[in-house]
């Protein structure tokens, strides 16, 4: 029978971006006319102004926590403006969490830069670092009280948008791939492997969050990490230092800069093989998921694995897991296998101090309506929410300390 730590963590994350609505302050809102065949995320699911029924379905579903980002576009709307409404709002939507019971697990940046960040470089530019360093400071203003603070979400995958052009406000060259422009989110039967993010700006990001750790340390009573991008990569026979070389491009590099935080956020939906050539593409499968992924629940085990060994034994915290689909009895059997193969971490003796289940609600997947994560389906048009019958199930396993999982097998 597996023992979870006291205090374990169950619960779902979201990203401000694909739920709040009218981001207008944003890179991403800036560049998304200019994708195509991409959606606009316009008013998103409103969960700006819904965020309290929506964490009050996730804490009587049975749920202790809530992963939610905080929005530095619309705090700093403009260098050196900081909005006090704005934090205002991330404050009662803390303070929302805690009154229902759900402990808030806070992100800092979700993907989205200000628009006003991104024209003047980005975060290749000099002064990049101190702009995201006074951005923390500001953020530190509201966070009294909470336990979990993200800094940065998927720098991995970050580092991959601003190489492919997806924090820039701009069209597509003529002769420019068309395929480089869908949602980094979006890959599988139809579409090559994404490339490999650039290590410089990663390197760049690394220290953007060691400069957010340091002032949270100062500031805060805080855990403090970031999140990767876990891709479970396997080498196939002969491959070993094939996949050395990418793996640490696109995912150790990031594992590595972990070290030493209190946690790191570990984020997994499949796995893929790495061969003479790279990452070989998810082969065309009925299973596959929405977003061309292929169904590897065990992928969760492998990431968790991976993650434990590269940080140098750093506690793991589950951010995100779940996957694509519009069958909810397949999200069932796919959350189910993983936490079973997460469980077995625990087991050997992998510090594991929760699971975030991606996602609380279906919503805007950068670029995209079509790929439902969620424990909750939202009507677009009316913003009514309907819980799945996952939400109860996910519930009753948080309820049980992951008994009533064991229970099932």
């Amino acid at each position: 029978m597996t023992e979870l730590i006291p205090g374990f963590l169950w619960g779902a994350s979201t990203a401000p971006h694909q739920i709040e609505g009218n981001n207008v302050n944003s890179d991403w809102w800036a560049f998304e006319p200019h994708m195509p065949g991409m959606a606009r995320s316009g008013d998103a699911i409103d969960s700006y102004h819904r965020y309290a029924e929506d964490m009050r379905l996730l804490a009587d579903a049975g749920l202790n926590a809530y992963r939610f980002g905080i929005e530095w576009a619309r705090i700093e709307p403009h260098e050196g403006h900081i909005s006090l409404a704005e934090l205002a709002h991330y404050r009662r939507m803390i303070d929302t969490a805690v009154d229902l019971g759900l402990t808030p697990v806070v992100t800092l940046h979700h993907f989205t830069n200000p628009r006003w960040f991104t024209e003047d470089g980005g975060w290749l530019e000099d002064r990049a670092i101190d702009r995201f360093r006074s951005y923390v400071e500001t953020a530190t203003r509201i966070l009294d009280g909470v336990e979990w603070v993200c800094t940065i979400n998927e720098p991995n995958i970050l580092a991959l948008m601003a190489l492919m052009g997806k924090s820039q406000q701009q069209a597509p060259a003529e002769g420019d791939d068309a395929e480089k422009w869908l949602s980094p989110t979006v890959e599988g039967d139809a579409r090559p492997v994404l490339p490999s993010p650039d290590p410089t700006i990663g390197r760049r990001l690394a220290q953007a969050h060691q400069a957010a750790r340091e002032v949270l340390k100062e500031r805060t009573g805080a855990k403090s990490g970031w999140t990767v991008a876990c891709q479970s990569l396997t080498a196939t026979p002969g491959n070993e230092e094939k996949l050395r070389e990418v793996r640490y491009v696109r995912e150790d590099l990031y594992l590595e800069a972990a070290r030493g935080d209190d946690f790191i956020g570990v984020q997994s939906y499949s796995s893929q093989t790495v061969d003479a050539n790279g990452i070989v593409p998810h082969p065309e499968h009925p299973d596959n998921t929405l977003t061309g992924n292929a169904y590897r629940p065990d992928a969760l085990g492998i990431a968790v694995r991976h993650a434990w060994e590269t940080t140098g034994h750093t506690p793991v915290l589950i951010t995100e897991n779940g996957i694509a689909t519009d069958d909810d009895t397949r999200r069932i059997a796919y959350t189910s296998e993983a936490l079973r193969h997460l469980f077995a971490t625990v087991d050997d003796g992998i510090d594991v101090r929760g699971y975030l289940h991606w996602t609380a609600l279906d919503n805007y997947e950068w670029g995209h309506w079509e790929p439902t994560f969620g424990l909750i389906a939202v009507d677009r048009e009316t913003f009514e929410r309907h819980p799945k019958p996952s939400l109860a199930w996910l519930g009753d396993i948080a309820r049980s300390g992951g008994k009533a999982l064991e229970a099932q097998a």
